[in-house]
């Protein structure tokens, strides 16, 4: 039974052996190297685990007076297990950020650059999107302004068509020219909407023989 068990220790510290050297070269190979060992060491993973259930059955069939110090060497397997592993990912981690830098032909620090390029990215948008919503009220409230004056100085009235021009003209910004562009074509169409109704009001009056002054 024991013999069996160092067996299975034998193999383990091959195989252990040959995937520390494998998993050290990794981020140093060319991309189509780094991909096919990357998916060797994957299966000498496998087969490194399998070992292990193999030699823990042999420690539970040991008797237990003589179990001890099988266990023990278990216990260190697993932990060398374990270490291999993590390794692993870190060695796939550094292989994953190198190939990207060789697409994006990005140096060490790209993803610090990446960052901090995200970041004034992100300022930016949200100094953009602050002025378009101060631009979009100077707009609404230019717009109520002009309906307000239409309703109060009939027809000497500046019109809503005049006063979303000039907004328009204030406008610098390409985003905000597109703005005020959508917000002069909704004027527009309410002052033709504005002028239907009145012209409509007018002509129903008339024929309740009184004439409105407009």
């Amino acid at each position: 039974m024991s013999s069996d068990f160092e067996g299975y220790e034998q193999d383990f510290a091959v195989l252990t052996a040959e995937i520390t050297n494998k998993i050290a070269r990794v981020p140093r190979l060319p991309p189509d190297e780094k991909k096919q060992m990357v998916a060797n060491v994957e299966k000498q993973l496998e087969e490194a685990k399998e070992l292990l259930e193999q030699m823990d059955l042999e420690v539970r069939e040991i008797p237990p007076q003589s179990r001890g110090m099988y266990s023990n060497r278990m216990r260190s397997y697993k932990q060398e297990m374990g270490k291999l592993e993590t390794d692993f990912k870190r060695s796939r981690i550094a292989y994953s950020d190198e190939v990207r830098n060789e697409l994006l032909g990005d140096d060490g620090n790209s993803s610090e650059n990446q960052l901090i390029k995200l970041r004034e990215e992100r300022a930016h948008l949200l100094d953009n999107t602050e002025r378009l919503e101060r631009s979009s009220r100077r707009l609404e409230a230019g717009y109520q302004i002009a309906v307000e004056t239409d309703d109060q100085a009939g027809d000497q009235r500046p019109g809503v068509e005049v006063v979303a021009c000039e907004l328009l003209e204030t406008c610098q910004d390409d985003e905000q020219n597109k703005l005020a562009r959508r917000c002069w074509k909704t004027s527009v169409t309410t002052e033709k909407r504005y002028r239907e109704h009145v012209k409509g009001f007018g002509k129903q009056m008339l024929t309740w023989g009184r004439a409105p002054g407009f």
